[in-house]
């Protein structure tokens, strides 16, 4: 993935997740009618070529967003999940799309235009600080394909301890975090990050939990065991189908 501060076609789609009750079990999620009707929004027509590839109703689905939530998008990129979060939030509902302030220079592009499409129940901007923020507790707090980002340049441990417990404190009191990122070979812990663009999933687990979150669940929706993780992500043999993994957490 892209360092930190960077940041799919039916819209009926039945979306399955994996839960997480003790024990992980498999249960069918399908995606709301919010959440169809936002996947088909002829203002997303260039980009719902790519809603089966990110498994996007699958994955909405299974963070629980819903109308009238209010959601953090950290590092949106092009803002490929804030034009979906916006429809499925509805106007009683609001979407941060942030950039951290060292990332400034990678919203350039994508921040003007995101804000030129009008979208009245998003804000886009890059924060004043490094770590997030938002002017209001969050219902959802989401970020794609950047965490294991967080401990590169020799940042380590203390940045992932400090950026959850950012998060944990953004979020409502029964709120959830949404990590979804390239997923790294088992026991490999932070040893990929900088090189792969990888991170262990139980290394994942394990920090997020350190911050005081509950682990609630996974979906598998973007696994693929023909994913060996030796390559990084951007090896032409492995980009775009990488094996990922897509944690819920709640704060309790």
């Amino acid at each position: 993935m892209k360092p930190i501060w960077m940041g799919a076609a039916a819209a009926m789609t039945i979306a399955t997740g994996t839960i997480a009750t003790g024990t992980m079990q498999a249960q069918a999620q399908k995606a709301s009618p919010e959440i169809a009707k936002a996947l088909a929004d002829p203002a997303r027509a260039d980009q719902q070529g790519d809603d089966a590839r990110r498994k996007a109703a699958e994955v909405v689905a299974f963070s629980g967003l819903k109308p009238g939530n209010v959601v953090v998008d950290y590092l949106p990129g092009a803002g490929y999940w804030t034009r979906i979060f916006t429809g499925v939030v509805g106007p009683k509902g609001h979407v941060y799309a942030v950039w951290p302030a060292a990332g400034a220079k990678y919203a350039t592009k994508s921040l003007p235009a995101l804000q030129a499409r009008g979208l009245a129940n998003v804000t886009a901007e890059v924060q004043a600080t490094n770590l997030p923020t938002s002017p209001k507790p969050v219902d959802v707090f989401w970020t794609a394909q950047n965490y294991h980002d967080i401990p590169n340049n020799g940042a380590g441990e203390p940045a992932l301890r400090a950026f959850d417990t950012a998060v944990f404190r953004m979020l409502k009191r029964g709120g959830t975090y949404i990590v979804i990122d390239h997923a790294d070979a088992p026991g490999s812990g932070m040893t990929g990050t900088e090189t792969r663009h990888r991170i262990d999933p139980a290394a994942v687990k394990a920090q997020v939990q350190a911050a005081g979150f509950k682990f609630v669940g996974e979906s598998t929706v973007l696994r693929n065991p023909a994913d060996d993780h030796s390559k990084a992500v951007f090896d032409p043999e492995i980009r775009g189908k990488t094996d990922q993994f897509v944690y819920k957490f709640r704060k309790p």
